[in-house]
């Protein structure tokens, strides 16, 4: 028998299968970051239109309610005030600031494996939202979210690959007063998980104690601005072509601090922006340009991700639209709006009106997140855990977003060719011999490289799914998340900068 005749024979024979199956695979067929930008749904020419258009409004129309000290440098850079009184700003003087603006920047980790650059034609998927209710695990209904509902979002993440990084999913609604919300959810995110994380913050004078946190936590005086691990969520624009006082001031603290900007723009079509969805997004665009402005003005080059969210309303009945074929489409555009300059690109998805784990859920989530993972952009937000068009987060929504989230990267990576995988001699060798390709090497090769297996998905017959209890993706979830919640309870914060944090502020977890 030759040598290559024992090979298939060997790996043919049932138990070896099993035993080559049940390892985990060699290879991760679905990595994060992979290169985006397959889905264009807007040519150069019409990229172009929009962009001229985004300037023209920038030039003619202007920002209205700039604080006095961002008016006062705007001008110094070149800007001009027009006859109503708003900040405008030459093309020449925008096109400036995107030349000199930040093009890539490494978003850290406090673990290093966790570390990514944001910029160029990677995609990474993460979180993002604030909702106010979750859909509790046990009764399956919406109630007011918690400060542990966060501490616990936190560590479930912790255990997901497919989340890059993880900002605050919920608002602790049993924390009122301001400044302690902004203490305890970033010291939840702190404990809970060494990914990258986000957060934001209601003031600036919020900023220096939280950041001496992070420098507590990170080693010492300014060891958090050698390697941030931590990106403030800011919405310096209030729709339409209006400056936001507070998050200016939160800005130029976040500036001072070293800490990395993320800068949303989430107008809706039809009530703070054009129903068109060329007109909306021309309009978004000029105002995450705005925002990009306000920072580089005081800041050249300064890390920020252009974050243009263009969101739908139902124009029948005002309500918000997280999910549909429209949202979808407007923050791919936006995602090649942003790609197209060069400029660390912010969109969101995955925001499904759905209350339930359902159906309607699935096809949301999975239709935005495709999207917007095919157009490119470098950060897709909002992509797991959230429900009721933001409204409500989910448990059991963030492992399936999760597995989603492998089904998307592995569409991203797409095909590779070349002489070895196109196959043909082991195309030769099997149909001129056994006449089936299960045993041979190469299907064991590819079964473990190209190819995903979901955890929670469902691939049994129906017989076999009876027996098994007739799980529906729901129940399923909400076991796997007990168990990592009843396991996984991590505690990242050094005992000793744990007690100094708690004599500063007020902790409410235990």
């Amino acid at each position: 028998m030759s040598e290559n005749r024992r090979r298939r024979k060997g790996i043919s024979s049932r138990d070896a299968m099993l035993a080559r199956r049940s390892k985990p695979p060699a290879l991760n067929p679905a990595p994060a970051g992979p290169v985006g930008g397959q889905y264009r749904p807007l040519t150069d020419p019409q990229l172009q239109q929009i962009h001229d258009t985004s300037l023209r409004m920038l030039a003619e129309l202007g920002m209205g309610d700039a604080p006095q000290a961002l008016t006062d440098q705007a001008i110094n850079c070149g800007a001009t005030i027009n006859e109503l009184g708003r900040l405008c700003f030459p093309r020449s003087m925008v096109e400036d600031i995107i030349a000199g603006a930040c093009k890539s920047f490494v978003f850290h980790g406090r673990d290093d494996k966790h570390t990514f650059e944001v910029g160029g034609d990677r995609v990474y998927f993460g979180t993002g939202g604030a909702a106010v209710l979750t859909l509790d695990l046990d009764r399956h209904l919406y109630r007011p979210s918690t400060l542990v509902d966060l501490a616990d979002f936190t560590r479930v993440v912790d255990t997901l690959p497919n989340i890059a990084w993880f900002t605050r999913c919920c608002v602790a609604t049993d924390v009122p007063d301001i400044f302690e919300l902004d203490v305890n959810t970033v010291y939840c995110l702190m404990r809970g998980t060494q990914k990258p994380v986000g957060t934001s913050f209601t003031l600036g004078t919020h900023v220096d104690p939280i950041v001496d946190m992070f420098d507590w936590i990170a080693g010492g005086e300014g060891r958090f601005a050698e390697k941030p691990f931590c990106k403030a969520h800011i919405s310096p624009i209030i729709s339409p072509m209006r400056y936001g006082a507070d998050a200016f001031e939160v800005a130029l603290a976040c500036i001072r601090r070293g800490m990395p900007i993320n800068a949303i723009v989430a107008a809706m079509s039809g009530a703070t922006s054009p129903a068109t969805i060329d007109g909306m997004l021309a309009a978004s665009h000029a105002e995450t340009l705005a925002a990009l402005v306000m920072v580089n003005i005081f800041a050249p080059g300064y890390p920020m991700i252009f974050s243009n969210w263009p969101f739908v309303i139902d124009l029948r009945t005002g309500a918000f639209c997280g999910g549909g074929g429209e949202i979808s489409i407007l923050n791919a555009g936006a995602a090649q709006l942003a790609n197209r300059l060069g400029l660390p690109s912010g969109v969101a998805s995955s925001m499904s009106d759905a209350k339930a784990v359902d159906a309607q859920m699935g096809m949301e989530k999975a239709l935005s997140s495709l999207a917007c993972g095919l157009s490119g952009a470098n950060m897709v937000y909002e992509s797991a855990g959230m429900m009721a068009s933001l409204l409500g987060v989910s448990f059991e929504a963030f492992l399936l977003d999760n597995e989603m989230l492998s089904l998307v990267y592995r569409m991203i990576r797409g095909i590779e060719v070349s002489e070895e995988t196109l196959a043909f001699d082991a195309m030769k060798h099997v149909i001129t011999g056994e006449g089936h390709f299960i045993g041979e090497i190469q299907t064991m090769e590819a079964m473990e490289r190209d190819y995903f297996y979901p955890k929670l998905g469902d691939r049994l017959e129906p017989t076999a799914w009876a027996e098994a209890g007739a799980q529906d993706a729901w129940q399923r979830a909400n076991a796997e998340v007990r168990k990592i919640l009843a396991r996984h309870e991590p505690n990242y914060i050094d005992a000793a900068v744990d007690a100094k944090i708690r004599e500063k502020f007020n902790i409410r977890l235990p």
